[in-house]
């Protein structure tokens, strides 16, 4: 039976070396070309869970994760698998603005190089900043330092250089917490575009920013799923009264 899942996540549970576990059975399907929002008070597992989507937490030491993440019908976790081609696959967009300290043009054409792009850098840089609106505001600084852009220029800088390698997924951990709500609005109106091209999953603190953006929302408190349904339904119908309460603000 054909899937529209880009991500199957099975029992997944993630303890670290200090004995907490951080995320328990967490069992989801996360769609594709769609938006999925993780939201949850601080501490809940959110972070944690988006980075076991790509094995990030295995850069933590002593953190130990069982179950299973199925992409392309394949665990992720199985052996045999290099951790560098799922993160080619399944690329990250993280929470504080992090450019490699290169000129733009080289931000985005080093992964791909690595990765044996063998096309036209020029057009690729091109696509990869036009996909998230930035060219026309850096097409004459490309041999510039990336450091020297906005905050907000600088994350959808890391959004293009994550597009460059052609992803399928895009996972971004509270991609406008450190932004501007100017910022913050282009990379939401960003989303809604990208997800036509590749599935996406984002971890917010801003239940506004979920309501706005995502197609469906997972609500996690102290590393369980509580709930999981269409956005809507998760802030206008919750099922589970820890839900409402959450989303109306009386905890959390």
């Amino acid at each position: 039976m054909k899937t529209t899942a880009c991500l199957e996540v099975i029992d997944l549970s993630i303890e670290y070396s200090n004995g907490h576990t951080a995320v328990k059975n967490l069992t989801m399907n996360i769609d594709r070309n769609a938006v999925t929002a993780i939201i949850g008070p601080s501490g809940c597992g959110k972070s944690t869970a988006l980075r076991a989507f790509n094995r990030m937490n295995e850069l933590i030491p002593g953190t130990k994760t069982t179950g299973q993440v199925l992409f392309r019908g394949a665990d992720i976790y199985g052996s045999g698998v290099d951790p560098v081609e799922v993160r080619r696959w399944i690329g990250m967009v993280f929470q504080k603005p992090n450019p490699f300290p290169k000129t733009i043009h080289e931000n985005i054409a080093w992964g791909a190089r690595i990765n044996g792009y063998k096309g036209d850098m020029d057009e690729l840089v091109e696509s990869s900043l036009t996909q998230v609106a930035l060219w026309d505001e850096v097409k004459d600084k490309l041999k510039e330092s990336a450091m020297a852009l906005s905050g907000g220029q600088q994350q959808r800088l890391c959004i293009a250089r994550a597009l460059a390698v052609s992803p399928e997924v895009i996972l971004m951990d509270e991609p406008t917490s450190a932004l501007d709500p100017i910022s913050t609005a282009k990379i939401e109106d960003l989303l809604g575009q990208l997800k036509h091209r590749y599935s996406i999953v984002i971890v917010t603190h801003n239940m506004q920013q979920a309501a706005r953006i995502s197609d469906f929302t997972a609500f996690l408190l102290n590393g369980d799923l509580v709930e999981y349904a269409p956005t809507k339904e998760i802030f206008f119908n919750p099922k589970d009264e820890r839900t409402e309460n959450y989303i109306s603000g009386r905890f959390g």
